[in-house]
């Protein structure tokens, strides 16, 4: 099983987005069986006495256009047991890389990276909370998951 967990700041844009365009991936290659896949945030703002907000209407209507449902989906933060549960740790820019280093302890087995580390472009994905270009966000994001997905597949973790 391959374990992923995509991470941003609050968990209800980027990494909710990033959790579903990859599950729509591995569902649509037959391959769901092989994989957990999850998302959380690096803040706990958008947590309240336990309860994580939903995904963010703009985020949820932009995965709703390519026909990804991401209901039930609520905001949780990234603990540092996370580190030894997945495989892969991916953070949406470079200020949660360093926030998810914080909160992990450090990344003694290389499991940190960008999103965009599995594209040619590299580079920060966009905060649309800020631009509210979701949609560009959307490309972005199926970019990196694309690009995953290959790379999974070119070492050989895909059965």
């Amino acid at each position: 099983m391959i374990k992923i967990l995509f991470v941003c700041h609050g968990n209800i844009c980027r990494s909710p987005m990033a959790e579903f365009i990859m599950k729509d991936l591995v569902e649509k290659e037959g391959l769901s069986d092989q994989f957990l896949i999850e998302s959380a945030a690096t803040s706990s703002e958008e947590v309240w006495n336990g309860v994580g907000n939903p995904v963010y209407p703009p985020a949820r209507a932009e995965l709703s256009k390519h026909g990804i449902s991401c209901k039930g989906k609520r905001a949780r933060v990234l603990v540092r047991q996370d580190y030894d549960r997945y495989d892969y740790l991916i953070g949406m820019e470079s200020i949660n890389m360093r926030n998810m280093r914080r909160i992990l302890g450090g990344d003694p087995e290389g499991k940190l990276t960008r999103m965009l580390d599995y594209t040619s472009r590299g580079g920060d994905i966009d905060d649309p909370w800020y631009t509210g270009d979701f949609a560009g966000v959307y490309r972005q994001i199926s970019s990196g998951c694309k690009g995953l997905l290959d790379h999974l597949n070119e070492t050989g973790q895909i059965k």
